[in-house]
This record gives C-alpha cells, sequence and structure tokens, in this order.
C-alpha cells in the first residue's frame, strides 16, 4: 500500500495527517506513506522527526490585502502544481489523503487527474477555503465538528469523526504525565500556549500572570510562547527585573505536548481545531481565547462547542483583561469540584475514534477498488 499524506503550514494541519498515517501503519507496518507539504511549513520539521519521509512543493496563500501580490501566487501555484503532479507520477500512491493547507490543493488535485482515489478532512467548525474548493474532488469529506458540514455542498461525502490525535494523548494517565516531567501531585499545573507559532496576545498576558502570581503557594506555570516571541518575552521579565524560578518554565515550542497537556490542571490556549482535540482527548479544564484572525471566526465556535457542554471557558481576545484573567485562574485554582466537572465533560468531546473511522473508511474503500 503506497499512501501520499498532505498537508500542512501549522500543527494543526500537521499533526492530524501525522496520526491518520501512524494509524494507516499500524494496520500495515509495510505500508509505504510520503508526505507532502509548503517549503516554508513547519511541516519540514515535524514530519521527519516522527519518521516519515517529505517532499516539500512551492505554494502560497493568496494575498486579500494587496492582489497584486497575487501575480506571485499564482506563480509559484503552477510550479506546486507541476512539482505535485510528478510526486504522483514517481510515487504512485493508491490514495491520497488532505488535511488541509496551501500544499494539499495542488496534490489532490493532480491525484484527481490521475484518477487516484483522494479524501479530505476539515478540522474546523467553520471549513478553509482550500477544502471547500477540494470538496467536489474526493472522495470523502471527513469532518472535525458537525457544524462544518453546512458549508459544504456534497452531504452523501461528510462523515463526522472529530479531529485525530496521535495515541500518546491517550495512552498516559495524570500521574504518569507529572512524574515524567517533574511535578508534584500537589502542584497545580497552569499551561500555557497559543498554537505551535506562538500567539501575541496570549504571551502578553501571561508576562503578567507570570509577574503577578508565580509565587502563589503549588503553583507552576509552564508557557510555550512560539520561536517569534520567545526572546523577547525572557528579555521584557528581565527588563522588569523578574527573576526566573523553577515555578515558571518558559519554552519556545513544546514538543512533548501530551505530557504537558495531560499534567496540567488547567489551560489557557487558542482554540484552533488541533488545541481542542487533545486538550479534550486528555480532559484538561480550558479557557480558550479564540484567535479573531481566521476565517469565519472558526476557532470561537471550535470553542464554544466544548465551553457549551461544560469543558471549557472562552474569553473573546476583545475583552481579554490581564487582572481578570488573574482573577480567573485563582478563581479556578481555588475550587477542585469545578475543575473536576469541567475535566469530565472535557473528555466527554474528546474524539478518540477519529483517527480509527477515518482509516476505517479509506481502508474499506481500498480493499473494494
Amino acid at each position: 500500500m503506497k499512501v501520499i499524506m498532505t498537508g500542512g503550514g501549522t500543527g494543526g494541519h500537521i499533526y492530524p495527517a501525522i496520526a491518520i498515517a501512524d494509524e494507516i501503519k499500524k494496520r500495515d507496518p509495510e505500508a509505504e506513506i510520503l508526505f507532502v507539504g509548503a517549503e516554508r511549513g513547519l511541516e519540514k520539521d515535524l514530519v521527519p522527526e516522527r519518521g516519515y519521509d517529505i517532499e516539500l512543493i512551492t505554494v502560497a496563500g493568496f494575498n486579500r490585502k494587496n492582489p497584486v501580490k497575487n501575480i506571485e501566487v499564482l506563480r509559484k501555484l503552477m510550479k506546486g502544481s507541476k512539482q505535485a503532479k510528478q510526486i504522483i507520477r514517481e510515487f504512485g500512491p493508491d490514495f491520497v489523503v488532505g488535511t488541509g493547507g496551501y500544499a494539499s490543493a495542488p496534490l489532490v488535485r493532480a491525484a484527481q487527474k490521475a484518477g487516484i482515489p483522494s479524501y479530505i478532512h476539515e478540522q474546523n467548525a467553520i471549513p478553509g477555503m482550500t477544502n471547500k474548493l477540494l470538496e467536489k474532488h474526493v472522495r470523502k469529506v471527513f469532518l472535525g465538528f458537525e457544524k462544518a458540514g453546512e458549508y459544504f455542498k456534497h452531504k452523501e461525502k461528510q462523515v463526522v469523526v472529530g479531529n485525530p490525535v496521535r495515541d500518546e494523548f491517550m495512552t498516559q494517565d495524570k500521574a504518569e504525565a507529572r512524574n515524567k516531567l517533574g511535578f508534584r501531585e500537589k502542584d497545580f499545573v497552569l499551561l500555557a500556549f497559543g498554537g505551535s507559532q506562538g500567539a501575541g496576545r496570549i504571551n502578553k498576558a501571561m508576562i503578567h500572570v507570570i509577574e503577578t502570581i508565580s509565587q502563589e503557594p503549588d503553583l507552576k506555570i509552564v508557557l510555550g510562547a512560539g520561536s517569534y516571541y520567545y526572546d523577547a518575552i525572557l528579555s521584557t521579565l528581565k527588563d522588569d527585573g523578574f527573576e526566573m524560578t523553577d515555578k515558571v518554565c518558559i519554552m519556545e515550542y513544546i514538543h512533548d505536548m501530551a505530557a504537558y497537556l495531560k499534567a496540567a490542571d488547567l489551560v489557557i490556549s487558542r482554540s484552533g481545531a488541533l488545541s481542542v482535540a487533545e486538550t479534550t482527548v486528555c480532559g484538561t479544564p480550558a479557557i480558550f481565547i479564540p484567535s479573531p484572525n481566521v476565517t469565519g471566526n472558526h476557532q470561537y465556535y471550535n470553542a464554544l462547542a466544548v465551553a457549551e457542554g461544560g469543558g471549557a471557558e472562552v474569553i473573546e481576545e476583545k475583552d481579554l483583561d490581564q487582572e481578570k484573567l488573574i482573577q480567573d485562574i485563582l478563581r479556578l485554582k481555588g475550587d477542585p469540584a469545578r475543575l473536576q466537572d469541567m475535566s469530565e465533560k472535557s473528555a466527554g468531546f474528546g474524539p478518540r475514534e477519529a483517527t480509527k473511522i477515518i482509516c476505517d473508511t479509506i481502508l474499506e474503500d481500498y480493499s473494494n477498488d
């Protein structure tokens, strides 16, 4: 069996693809899996770390603010399409799975033109443009949120599955994760991050949180700052006279997110589809701060689905007040019963079967072809 997984740009597109690939390899260890991503995406680093081969193609997104720049975008798209056709021809996949991001469009289109079955997965409650354009070219559209189905035309192709999450998010418990990371049982672990690339507003708020309440008894703060913000955060804290202790850990990128999410008592994060899926699979209470700078405000709707079920609280960025955030953290820290209730309800949203259903569907098609 030969499979192409394509998608990327951010962890939200890459990790679901890795989860699907891992499940295929689990079922067929002899399967040949090739990832195809964009030259400037995170996939060029994240995919090889997981042991998979990757080819990179030239693609870019359309510039809505400066249409003149789309001349260059079209040039790159034409080049990427040629590269995609060559990859399809040389690798000869049995099927192609796209998980969103600019790189997936040329590959899925090239596969469709070559008569190769293709599938896409849409992670968000409000679909991105790429997947909406690819819908007519694929056999199935797997949905992370039922609401996304409203934006696709071919209802007969839709399969609501949730978002694929890697096994490590489901195979360790809280005590195991804490022991691995060096946290004590009595520690209250606050984990904050802004997605794979960081988030300026969350980082700014967390600087205030760190400087104001990091000395609270048994409180441990972990911040995944993102490489773009990391040095600036450390510099700001130093300039403010804050002395780092073992109560605060700031990282450019959290590589073992499964362990940190499982160890955490409370998460503060954006609400990209992957972050929501991984957080809920771990059953970790969350304060979601959706990014307003996304298509259709989809992060808000991702977060709202969990919040309405009692597994999280939502603060829109326009309402983000640093003092109020501190009050919310301390309120939840002091209310174990509320946190336990949130944890149980969060876990109820965890898409534990998503990867299995996707692979069942695709491999059944494959065996019937």
